[in-house]
């Protein structure tokens, strides 16, 4: 499995070159990255530049998020759309085969609504990011503080959101799999059994705070190995289903860190080496 970085817990990392450099510099094979970030590094430096750079510095840009809000009124999402296929386009240049976007837990909507047209919405990104050959990962979010958040409960876990990436009913959408969202959910070894790794698109991981799991903060999350996340468990059992693509570190705080990106990157590859080695892993 690929480790990863995403900005989330890295501070100001600058440019999407200069983020792939101190990746590279302290051992990470992927970053990810906002599709018009690429668009606009592709437009300056030229394609074959910026893929022999990442080349050279044996860099993958593992994930990008997804540009059409899907969350919001009909307009805007349609606005969006545009946007989505020129990231997409730039994305696929630089070899980029997965989307991601998250799922919060209630919503002010009345639910049965937001999930037929939050389906339906769902299914055209899918269809546009297909053409290129990209993947969508559904990220769901387990802190229980967010499913009291908005009026009506949506979905929290694993089970119910591939239930409902059976109901898009597109082969190119599957789970964004989270540590932390994993362990809000009292998430087991045998629940990731249960997975295929071709269901998974992309995966982070994190480490939460020694707290009850029902007062676990989605924003107060910790290095990988300097909580009570299972991450032995969590790792092993990817591995087990045969997944071997990007685990990106994403580590969300109330605050932004104080210490520099290079000092967050030694601080990160040494939490990756202390949970892939107690797990058995490179």
């Amino acid at each position: 499995m690929i480790k990863g970085l995403t900005r989330a817990g890295i501070g100001e990392a600058g440019t999407i070159r200069e983020f792939a450099e101190l990746a590279s510099r302290f051992g990470f094979g992927a970053i990810d990255a906002h599709g018009q970030e690429l668009e606009a590094w592709i437009a300056a430096a030229g394609l074959e530049q910026a893929r022999d750079f990442l080349q050279e510095k044996q860099v993958r840009i593992g994930a990008t998020g997804l540009a059409a809000e899907w969350r919001q009124t009909e307009e805007a999402f349609r606005d969006g759309l545009p946007r989505l296929a020129a990231e997409a386009a730039a994305a696929s240049k630089l070899g980029v085969t997965a989307c991601c976007t998250h799922v919060l837990p209630s919503t002010d909507e009345n639910a049965a609504r937001f999930m037929a047209v939050a389906t339906r919405r769902l299914r055209l990104c899918a269809d546009i990011l297909e053409a290129y050959g990209i993947r969508l990962g559904l990220e769901f979010v387990g802190p229980h503080h967010l499913r009291t958040r908005w009026k009506h409960p949506f979905l929290w876990d694993a089970e119910s959101t591939l239930e409902w990436i059976d109901t898009i009913d597109k082969s190119n959408v599957g789970l964004l799999f989270d540590a932390y969202h994993w362990h809000t959910t009292g998430g087991t070894a045998a629940d990731i059994a249960k997975l295929r790794a071709d269901q998974i698109v992309h995966v982070h991981i994190n480490d939460a705070k020694d707290v009850p799991v029902a007062e676990a903060l989605d924003n107060d999350r910790l290095y990988p190995g300097e909580g009570v996340i299972d991450l032995t468990t969590f790792l092993q059992g990817l591995q087990r289903i045969g997944y071997t693509g990007v685990v990106a570190q994403e580590i969300l705080t109330p605050q932004p860190p104080a210490e520099t990106a290079e000092a967050l990157a030694a601080l990160s590859q040494q939490a990756f080496k202390r949970v892939y080695e107690k797990a058995g892993l490179q």
